[in-house]
């Protein structure tokens, strides 16, 4: 040992430095908790943003604006189409493209919403959902019909599936639309106006998520490997 030398030898030795650039390396970001992404969070936002807007409106219109507790569903639809309209743009700037689903649907709600506020009926907003739902069933069912599994065209980039993954969601997705669009209009035909928002609201998208939890393990069971090759599946006992 160099006498001279009184540099503690416990010391840790620092971490190496880039060969490139000469910068240490750094630390890779703690894990998610959440399991989504700041991106996931804020499409959910865009998406969900214009149905809060829908109900809180429909709930507030008759204080904010005096006007009948029957006319709050105007107002509400008109508000409705324009968060839509915000959301859809805010979409195209952030991510340079608009989903397919989110995309169709809010062309129903400005087409439809257009009808309610013209003719001041407010069936036809309550159709929308009916008539988006059963357009997706047709183009997911009709589609396996002829042997395409329309599910991977539209998730393809989030899930990597076996071709029998593909059509197994797009067989239990078709049906739930349908299913959909069946208690919609349950719901509309029976209860009152007021009970159909929040309904919208606070029913169909818990349904929803459920639903789509429940597939997770379909989506596990079919994942294909790294090299793009199906899961070993293990033999019968």
């Amino acid at each position: 040992m160099n006498k001279h030398d009184t540099r503690p030898h416990e010391m840790a030795e620092p971490a190496p430095a880039d060969q490139n650039t000469g910068e240490e390396p750094k630390k890779a970001a703690p894990p998610n908790k959440t399991g989504m992404s700041g991106s996931q969070w804020l499409r959910m936002a865009l998406e969900v943003g214009p149905l809060v807007v829908f109900f809180l409106v429909n709930a507030k219109a008759a204080a904010w604006f005096d006007v009948a507790d029957k006319a709050s569903i105007f107002y509400a639809t008109g508000a409705f189409m324009v968060a839509t309209v915000i959301s859809l743009s805010a979409s195209y700037i952030l991510h340079r493209q608009i989903p397919m689903m989110p995309l169709v649907t809010g062309g129903f709600v400005l087409v439809f919403g257009g009808l309610t506020l013209f003719l001041q009926d407010d069936q036809f907003i309550k159709l929308k959902p009916t008539l988006t739902n059963v357009l997706f069933a047709a183009g997911l069912l009709g589609g396996l019909a002829f042997g395409k599994a329309s599910m991977k065209y539209l998730f393809d980039g989030a899930f990597r599936l076996t071709e029998e993954g593909w059509r197994t969601l797009t067989l239990r997705w078709g049906l739930f639309f349908l299913f959909l669009a069946l208690l919609n209009e349950v719901i509309w035909r029976n209860f009152s106006t007021d009970f159909w928002v929040s309904f919208k609201v606070f029913g169909i998208m818990p349904i929803t998520m459920v639903f789509a939890l429940a597939q997770l393990p379909v989506v596990s069971r079919h994942q294909l490997e790294e090299n793009g090759e199906e899961p070993a599946r293990e033999p019968a006992e």
